[in-house]
Protein backbone atom coordinates (compact mmCIF):
# COMPACT_ATOMS: atom_id res chain seq x y z
CA UNK A 1 0.00 0.00 0.00
CA UNK A 2 1.02 3.69 -1.13
CA UNK A 3 -0.07 6.02 1.65
CA UNK A 4 -0.33 9.74 0.90
CA UNK A 5 -1.15 11.88 3.74
CA UNK A 6 -1.65 15.09 5.15
CA UNK A 7 -0.17 16.47 8.32
CA UNK A 8 -1.00 19.64 10.90
CA UNK A 9 1.94 21.21 13.34
CA UNK A 10 0.48 21.34 16.70
CA UNK A 11 2.66 23.98 17.38
CA UNK A 12 1.42 26.29 14.70
CA UNK A 13 -1.24 24.66 13.05
CA UNK A 14 -1.79 26.84 10.13
CA UNK A 15 1.22 24.97 8.75
CA UNK A 16 0.63 22.22 7.21
CA UNK A 17 2.08 19.19 4.69
CA UNK A 18 0.81 16.87 2.26
CA UNK A 19 3.37 13.49 1.80
CA UNK A 20 3.61 9.83 0.68
CA UNK A 21 5.05 7.19 2.05
CA UNK A 22 4.49 3.13 2.71
CA UNK A 23 4.87 2.86 6.14
CA UNK A 24 2.77 5.88 7.45
CA UNK A 25 3.96 5.51 11.04
CA UNK A 26 7.24 5.49 10.84
CA UNK A 27 6.97 8.24 8.55
CA UNK A 28 4.88 10.42 11.00
CA UNK A 29 7.23 9.27 14.02
CA UNK A 30 10.39 10.72 11.43
CA UNK A 31 8.17 13.93 11.19
CA UNK A 32 8.62 14.53 14.65
CA UNK A 33 11.74 13.66 14.95
CA UNK A 34 12.77 16.33 12.90
CA UNK A 35 14.56 13.87 9.90
CA UNK A 36 12.68 16.08 7.57
CA UNK A 37 14.43 19.43 6.71
CA UNK A 38 10.98 20.40 5.77
CA UNK A 39 8.51 19.76 8.53
CA UNK A 40 11.63 20.00 11.42
CA UNK A 41 10.75 23.72 12.28
CA UNK A 42 7.27 23.34 12.96
CA UNK A 43 7.46 19.99 15.14
CA UNK A 44 5.21 17.95 16.98
CA UNK A 45 3.54 16.95 13.82
CA UNK A 46 -0.54 15.29 14.06
CA UNK A 47 -1.99 13.04 11.50
CA UNK A 48 -5.11 14.63 9.56
CA UNK A 49 -5.85 12.65 7.22
CA UNK A 50 -4.74 9.71 4.76
CA UNK A 51 -5.72 7.86 1.46
CA UNK A 52 -4.27 4.10 0.64
CA UNK A 53 -3.62 3.58 -2.90
CA UNK A 54 -2.88 -0.13 -4.40
CA UNK A 55 -1.59 1.60 -6.80
CA UNK A 56 1.59 3.40 -6.59
CA UNK A 57 0.98 5.77 -9.93
CA UNK A 58 -2.44 7.06 -8.68
CA UNK A 59 -0.81 7.76 -5.06
CA UNK A 60 2.11 9.97 -7.08
CA UNK A 61 -0.55 11.51 -9.18
CA UNK A 62 -2.79 12.68 -6.34
CA UNK A 63 -0.17 13.93 -4.21
CA UNK A 64 0.85 15.89 -7.16
CA UNK A 65 -2.66 17.17 -7.50
CA UNK A 66 -2.92 18.09 -3.65
CA UNK A 67 0.15 19.93 -3.48
CA UNK A 68 -1.50 21.63 -6.98
CA UNK A 69 -3.45 25.27 -6.70
CA UNK A 70 -6.77 23.52 -6.83
CA UNK A 71 -5.40 20.49 -4.99
CA UNK A 72 -4.63 22.72 -2.25
CA UNK A 73 -8.22 24.33 -2.52
CA UNK A 74 -9.80 20.91 -2.38
CA UNK A 75 -7.40 19.95 0.89
CA UNK A 76 -8.64 23.01 2.88
CA UNK A 77 -12.14 22.27 1.98
CA UNK A 78 -12.53 18.51 2.11
CA UNK A 79 -9.79 17.07 3.32
CA UNK A 80 -8.36 19.86 6.80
Amino acid sequence: MRYVYLIESIAHPDEHYVGMTDDLRSRLAAHNAGQSRHTSKFKPWRLVTYLAFNDPSKAVAFERYLKSGSGHAFARKRLW
